[in-house]
Order: structure tokens, then sequence, then C-alpha cells
């Protein structure tokens, strides 16, 4: 009996440590759904970086009501595609035009599986995804017939074989900006079985269409219904394989099981110890918000393009939708670390876009690049992972295409892609982006109405992006190129004031507009910043960090400076203030934790000489902004771009310039944290007494060697070290200050 206990409590005890190591019970999708000001994340179930994404189409969280279930969403915030309506009993004359109310409580949200109770119906409808697949499941109280309302376009075809098979196909149109806009078509079919509880296809189903509108009905009382479908922008034919692989086989419960699985594994790359509930939930959730983008659209050997239009076969992941503007300062570094095959792959993929369209793209959506934000980032991912070793990609070519964007391309916002203009020419020749003068009208039939000229960021941004451009032709021995444009990436110096200790805008005359750089500009400061104003642009020199220190007066005046920019106060009500600056969310002073150009200024510290402040500052930024709730993300999360800051900083780590592959170190808020690498090593990060309090570092080793200084290099994180941080409540204000970077 003793030995019986003995091995009962041997196997429990592996059994308990087995099932703590499944970190997607931190993982809550609802998290950030209501947001500060603008934009909430959504609850997406899908698998990591793959194809089919979906979920219920709807206001924020506190919305009661579904408008939609698409059975796809073709890209990251966008209204879904094959929009469908469900309801029991006979159908009316408006049933197209009904909402579906839920009961919050009576929900189930996860990556792998969302469920929701319609309270008016009596009928629960849930949802798992494969990768490009995916099932509903109908589940009504009693027996009751079902009705089923699909909306597309007014191009949207159905057929319905006589084995029950159902093919939906639609295209989709998008238009590019600009004076000579172009209308890109992206096909998209669905191949779909509807089955009973038995699994057996019904085939007796009535479908009617008209207008866009397809309605399908059961002409029985049902008690269990799936629908079980396939997605493809390839054919028709490739949405029925795609089907018979992926789903044929499988019911919601078996499919919902894998998608668990695959989270476990993805998520379980990184495991922690310490911490509290509610930053585990943060830091899970936000990591698998990580894997939303880029999304992989090969299927099974083949992929449309909507780069040229056509349809490659090619055993290589071919992935889309992104958003470089955010996502090259975090997402991309955190993707070399945790899977550099496939950021290798996002790569290749960013050339063979470049090759088909003839232009590097920056928000490269599946039906070609959208234009959007400013400058050309693509420059940073390529310089970045190159460093760090990643090069199963045509180089060259990468070169090319960012050489090209940035020599024959428009700066203009939101019109990348477009050859050069005359506005263009006038920075070629001195320097900077010009503002329009105070009052002046636009000439330029190319700016957009709304975004404006953006001069500021505009010109920042395209001086980081001639540093990666001439960074990578060093790396590949074109030592000429790198000297003939080294000097443009260091012309942000023609737009410092040195009164203001900050960017300002200049007209064509070069004259400064004497304007406050707190609140000018309207909607999203937009005719001389972008989305934040000068307080946030004065630190977006990441590339140049010891030439900014120069232009501040030394590092104890920059340390000045970057406490004021989390004191200075917003001189009005929020309510004034909120007008204008609705981008700036996440307010600390005139920091704005909720927008992408902020994530490395706290880190700043650590180039400056107060390592202590950046423990400080990153700490009480995580805490404040970023709960486990319905409100816990404090701007545009743009899927991933802005959770991969907090997977980093919760660890105590952050890329603060892409393309110098050198992390800066700050107080995890876990004791410890394990990666295991793809390279088959270990990375950790050793943390003994982390907590709210006890978050300054006192001393710090690699390997077992003392550092002084607050940076990590790639090469020592990928080659499987050991970092060490000793942790104490009050900070010791002489570690770190020699700022050797590795």
């Amino acid at each position: 009996m003793k030995k019986l206990l003995i091995l009962f409590t041997l196997f429990f005890g592996s059994y308990l440590a087995y099932a703590q190591q499944d970190n997607t019970d931190y993982i809550d999708p609802t998290i950030g759904n209501v947001s500060q000001l603008l934009v909430p994340t959504y609850p997406t179930a899908h698998l990591p970086n793959q194809m089919l994404r979906v979920h219920p189409e709807k206001g924020d969280y506190l919305t009661d009501q579904i408008n939609f279930y698409p059975l796809q969403i073709v890209k990251h915030r966008s209204a879904g595609e094959f929009r469908m309506k469900v309801f029991t009993g006979q159908p009316t004359f408006d049933s197209g035009n009904r909402k579906m109310a839920i009961d919050h409580d009576l929900a189930e949200i996860k990556p792998w599986l969302f469920s929701h109770y319609h309270i008016d119906d009596n009928l629960r409808v849930s949802f798992a995804p494969a990768s490009r697949s995916g099932i509903y499941q109908f589940e009504p109280h009693s027996n009751s017939e079902m009705h089923w309302v699909i909306q597309g376009s007014r191009e949207l075809s159905i057929e319905k074989t006589r084995k029950g098979e159902i093919h939906l196909h639609d295209k989709l149109y998008n238009t590019t900006r600009g004076t000579d806009p172009v209308t890109r078509v992206l096909p998209l079919y669905v191949y779909m079985q509807i089955v009973n509880v038995e699994g057996k296809i019904i085939k007796d189903l009535s479908l009617s269409i008209e207008k866009g509108e397809i309605v399908l009905s059961t002409n029985s009382p049902v008690s269990k219904v799936q629908m079980k479908y396939a997605v493809s922008y390839v054919s028709q034919e490739q949405a029925r394989d795609n089907f018979l692989r992926e789903v044929q086989t499988q019911n919601l419960d078996e499919l919902a099981m894998a998608g668990q699985k695959m989270w476990q594994q993805t998520v379980g790359q990184i495991q922690v110890e310490g911490g509290t509930e509610g930053q585990r939930r943060t830091f899970y959730t936000s990591l698998y918000r990580t894997y939303e983008r880029m999304v992989d659209v090969n299927e099974y050997g083949q992929f449309y393009s909507g780069y040229d239009g056509k349809v490659h076969q090619s055993e290589r992941p071919f992935y889309v939708d992104d958003w470089i503007w955010d996502t090259y300062l975090a997402q991309h570094p955190l993707r070399t670390i945790l899977n550099p095959e496939m950021e290798n792959d996002m790569l290749h993929s960013y050339v063979q876009m470049y090759l088909q369209s003839g232009w590097m793209p920056t928000f490269p959506q599946v039906y070609g690049n959208h234009m959007c934000m400013t400058a050309y980032h693509s420059s940073g991912i390529f310089i970045d992972a190159y460093r760090k070793g990643l090069k199963d990609y045509d180089v060259g070519s990468a070169y090319e295409g960012i050489k090209k964007n940035l020599l024959e391309g428009s700066y203009i916002p939101w019109r990348q892609g477009t050859p050069r203009r005359p506005v263009d020419d006038f920075y070629h020749e001195h320097g900077y982006f010009p503002s329009l003068k105070i009052g002046q009208k636009e000439t330029d039939p190319m700016m957009d109405r709304f975004e404006k000229r953006q001069p500021v960021p505009v010109s920042l941004g395209i001086n980081y992006d001639y540093w990666a451009m001439t960074e990578l032709a060093r790396e590949i021995g074109k030592e000429q190129e790198a000297d003939q444009y080294a000097y443009r990436s260091t012309e942000y110096t023609q737009l410092w004031h040195p009164e203001h200790r900050m960017f300002l805008p200049k007209d064509e005359d070069g004259q400064w507009l004497n304007i406050d750089p707190k609140s000018a500009g309207g909607l999203g400061y937009r005719e001389y910043y972008d989305e934040n104003n000068g307080w946030t642009y004065a630190w977006d020199v990441k590339h140049d960090i010891d030439g900014l220190v120069e232009l501040l007066g030394g590092k104890e005046a920059a340390i000045d400076r970057l406490d004021q920019l989390f004191r200075e106060p917003m001189g009005k009500r929020k309510s004034q203030f909120y007008i204008d600056g609705s981008n700036s969310t996440g307010m600390v002073g005139q920091f704005s934790m909720g927008n992408e150009p902020s994530f490395h200024i706290p880190y700043l510290y650590n180039y400056f000489g107060a390592p202590w402040k950046t423990q400080q500052r990153t700490r009480f930024l995580l805490d404040v902004w970023f709960k486990d709730n319905l409100f816990g993300i404090p701007g545009d999360e743009d899927g991933g771009g802005m959770t991969a800051f907090v997977v980093f900083t919760s660890m105590g780590l952050y890329p603060v310039t892409p393309g110098i592959p050198v992390y800066s170190i700050t107080s995890p808020v876990f004791e410890r944290v394990t990666i295991d690498l793809k390279n088959g090593k270990q990375f950790t990060i050793i943390a003994e007494g982390a907590s709210k309090k006890s978050k300054y570092i006192q001393r710090a080793l690699i390997n077992g060697q003392e550092i002084d200084s607050p940076f990590i290099s790639h090469e020592q994180i990928m080659s499987g070290a050991t970092l060490e941080l000793e942790l104490s409540d009050l900070p010791n204000r002489n570690w770190g200050l020699n700022g050797i970077r590795p």
C-alpha cells in the first residue's frame, strides 16, 4: 500500500508539473477588448501565423449584439468576408438585417475556440480554426429549422452539387490612394459542407441568392449542425483540397483540441516563473497576439500573389499582412529570437513581393501593398535580420528594393510605392521634408487631405531608413554606395531647434515654424508630426543615440530632459488634449505609452548613464497600462505591434535600434524566464525575488561573469546564455554606467 501511495504521489506530482506548463491557461483574448480611445483588440480565433482568422463582427466587448460571423478575415482589423448571420425558426423579410443578441457570461473565448449563446434564439454558436479551414457548430436549445444568411459583394455566387457540397465565390476590390489609383481584385473561394449530428452531409438544403446575399435553410428541424469549410485565394479546386486535408474527417471538438495543442507548443516556448497571476495573463496573451501576423497564404504548394495577380508554385511559405511602421520595432526582432526560420521566410516573402511589383512593400496585404503611415521601414527588418545571421533570401534584391524605395519613391505620407515628386526632390536637395507655411494651402494633389505632410516624422523616418540602407550596403560589400549616402542618416540635425530642444518643422525657405510642439498640427498633429506631438519625436533618432546626446548637451542634460518628458504637464484639460491628440493614449506626462514611436524612449536612460531609471519607468509603465482586463491595452495594438513590447519588457529586454543586434536590459517582472531556442539551446533570465518593489538591478552576470553594462547581444542570447540579475528595492545608481554595448 505504501509503494502504491508513493507511485501515486510521484505520478500525480508529475501530472501537476506538466499541467502547470500549459501556458494557454493564461491566454485571454478579451484583454483590451474595450479601447482607451481608438481601436480595441479583437478576440481572434486562429492558429499561429496561419491564413484563416475569424472573430465575431461586432462593436467592442460592451456590445451585446453580433452583426456577423465571417468565414474569413483577409487582413488584420478589417471587416470579415462571407459575413454570416444565423437564426432559428421561420425567416422574415428583414432577417438579413437582424443582429444576434448574446449573453457575455455564457461565452467561451480562446484562440482555438470561441462559443456564444444567442439569447433570443436559444442557440449556441461555436467555432474552431484550422490553417485554411474552420468549423462552425450550431446547437439550438430544441430541434429547430436552421437558416443562414451569407452576405458578400454583388459578384457573390454559390453552387450546390447533388452531393450537398457548396461552392462560394466572391471578389474583393481594393483601390490604392493617390492621383493615379490602382484597383486590385482578390478572388476568394469557399468549399463547404453542412453536416448533421452524425457527421453526414445534409443534402436537402434550400438556397436562394439575390443582390449579394445568400440564404441557406434546412427543410426540417435539426438538433446540432456543423458548417465545415475551407477558403482559398487560388481556385475553387484548391479550396476543396484545403478542406480535404484539414477538416473533412474532423469535428469541432477535435479541431479545437488540435488547435489548443498547437498553441501550447507555441507559447510554451517561453516558460516563466514568479510574477503575479495578472502578469502571466498579460504576458501570455501578449505573446499570443504577436502570432496574429504575418500570415502564410501558401496553400500546399501554390499561392496567389496580389503583387502580380498570379498564382505561383512554391513549397516555401508566402507571408502577407504586416504593418511595418509598427512591427519593425519589436515584433520582427522578437521573431528573430523565437523563430529565425519563419523570419527568414517572411523576409523572402518581402523580396518576392518586390520582384513581383517593383516596390519593396511597407504594409503588405494579401491583395498588394497598402500605402500607409510614413517612411520605408522595411529597410529596418532586413538590416536587423542580416546582422543576426538571417540570410536565407535574395539579399541583393532586398538591398535593391530598399534602395529603389529611397531614391525613386515618394516620401509623401500614405503614398509609399509611388514615384518621386517635386516635394521629394526638395528633400533630396535640402535634406528635410518641407512644411507648409502657417496658413498656406496645399498645392501638391498627391498629399492626403487628412494625413497632411507630417514633415518631421517623415524626415526622421527617412534618416533611419538611409542608415539601414547604408549599413546593409556595407554588410554586402557595397562600401562606395554606403559612403555615398551615409550622410543622409544624420540630416535629422537640420530640424533640431536648439532652444526648444526638439525637432521642429521648417518651410521651403528654411524658416522655422513658430508652433507649440505640444499641440500644433490639427488632428493627430499631422500638419507637422504624426499621431504624436513634438515631445515624442524629440527622441526618434534610434540609429544615432550618441548624436542625440550631443544635441541635448551631454548625458546629464539628456537625463534631465528625459525626466521632463515623463513629468511635463499637458497644459490643458484632457477633454481638450484628446480633440487632436486622440492617438496619443496612455499618457505619462508627455510620454505616450499607447503609440509605437514611444516604445524605445524609457530605455534611453541606459544610454544616458542612469539604467536604474529605465528599470523604474518600464516596471511602472507595464503595471499601469497593461492590466489583464478589458481595458488592458493603452492604444491601438495593431496585430502584435504593441504586445511585442510587452513580451520583451516583461522579460527584461528591448531591441532599441533594429539593425544593431543588441538588447537593452531592464528589470523583468518574472523571477525566471526560459526560452527554448530553435537551435536546441536555452536562453535563461534569472531575477530571484523580482516583485513590484524589488525591481532595481544591483549586479548582473552573464554565464557567471559579472557585467557592468545594461546590454546583451543577440549572439549571447542565441548561444544559450544565462543572464542573472540581482535585484533590490532601492536603486544601485552605480551599476551599468559604462554603457559599453557588446
